[in-house]
């Protein structure tokens, strides 16, 4: 058994999460002094979120390595050791769609896409459909790895089929879908998911994780996209039909 101290590893947390946020805080400064000048009340109320981000990000990043990665890692490994691996495709389900329910990127898309509609295009609605639609590839990425099918025409397949939808899709879903590829793929589905799924085929007789286990991200930076094009036919559908 594996255990990780709290603060095993912290220091280089600290400096990777500075060394993200230090460039945007250059930027705002130089800006202010040539240009904005905002008020000083704005600037001090800014800098307070900067250190909260700041805070929540270490916090975060170093509750990820301590605990999302080697728990998905080590459930990956046991589900690879069952005699009914088929369970992995339904068990995969649940897990993408969990995850990305759980999402703050996935969350904060939602939220921005409701309040540029004006309420049009409803955030949960979206939510539910990039959830669906990463609980679907993940069935898919765990398919692939237990029947050990190839990876790449299940990917260019997607893509192709995501072009073809967009020729049919409402045009304002048509950038909601691509962004949404990007926000799926945030910190719970790579260091939870990716790591299961390295996990399982790290344990499965004749699989290379190398080759197996990676590729799960792609299918969830895929797989919102397709649902979200799908959900804008539906929508231009019935915008020509209330015509």
């Amino acid at each position: 058994m594996i255990y990780l101290p709290i603060a095993d590893g912290l220091d280089h947390v600290i400096i990777d999460v500075l060394q993200a946020l230090t460039p945007l805080v250059i930027f705002f400064i130089i800006f202010q002094i040539l240009s904005l000048k905002l008020p000083r009340e704005y600037v001090i109320n800014l800098f307070k979120g900067i250190i909260i981000t700041l805070i929540g990000m270490i916090l975060f990043f170093q509750g990820v390595k301590i605990a999302f990665l080697p728990i998905g890692q080590r459930m990956g490994e046991y589900f690879g050791t069952l005699e009914h691996l088929w369970i992995l495709i339904p068990f995969g389900f649940l897990m993408g769609f969990l995850t990305t329910f759980a999402e703050p990127a996935v969350r904060v898309l939602c939220h921005q896409v409701e309040k540029s509609s004006s309420g049009y295009i409803r955030g949960s609605l979206i939510l539910y459909a990039l959830s669906f639609g990463v609980a679907i590839s993940v069935s898919i990425g765990m398919a692939r790895i237990i029947y050990k099918i190839p990876f790449l025409p299940l990917v260019i397949g997607g893509y192709l089929l995501a072009l073809m939808l967009m020729r049919f899709s409402d045009k304002e879903f048509i950038s909601i879908a691509f962004d949404s590829g990007g926000v799926a793929t945030g910190p719970m589905a790579v260091t939870f998911l990716m790591a299961f799924a390295v996990g399982v085929s790290d344990v499965i007789e004749g699989n290379n994780p190398i080759l197996d286990g990676f590729g799960m991200i792609a299918f969830i930076a895929l797989a919102p996209i397709i649902m979200v094009l799908v959900l804008g036919i539906l929508f231009k559908q019935k915008l020509e039909v209330q015509q």
